[in-house]
């Protein structure tokens, strides 16, 4: 199930650049980018890369079961909530949509609190951080 992790966030990445460069496009013109979609355009990065980071981690702490279905649907539930809650609130403007940036954001707060109670209930030799069998690169 870190599938959906790792998708998600070069899905993410993708997004964000994508829109980055519709801020370049913006800013060639001579306009200025408004702070909305920049704000979208950072939090959609950083979610993203953490998202793949994610797609390592539970696997490596061995998160499992209700505990691994949680942290899966928090965490992509916000990656994407927050930024779409600001660029659809503000850039569209549906106001009524931004208050649910708390929503999302509480969604990744909980997550990530999961993450932290397996990472400080797990024994060590249970973590996955012991060796793995393979003989690093040599390059």
């Amino acid at each position: 199930m870190t599938k959906p992790f790792k998708v998600s966030g070069f899905v993410g990445l993708a997004v964000m650049m994508a829109v980055g460069l519709h801020q370049a496009m913006i800013l060639a013109g001579g306009d200025a980018v408004p702070r909305w979609m920049i704000g979208g355009h950072a939090h959609l990065g950083v979610l993203s890369i953490l998202a793949i980071v994610m797609g390592f981690a539970v696997p490596a702490l061995e998160v499992t079961g209700t505990l691994r279905t949680a942290v899966t649907g928090l965490f992509i539930a916000g990656q994407w909530g927050v930024p779409g809650a600001v660029w659809l609130g503000e850039g569209l403007g549906l106001a009524f949509l931004v208050p649910t940036t708390l929503l999302w954001g509480s969604a990744l707060i909980v997550a990530m609190l999961i993450m932290a109670y397996v990472a400080a209930t797990r024994d060590a030799t249970g973590s996955g951080s012991g060796p793995t069998g393979v003989a690093p690169a040599d390059d």
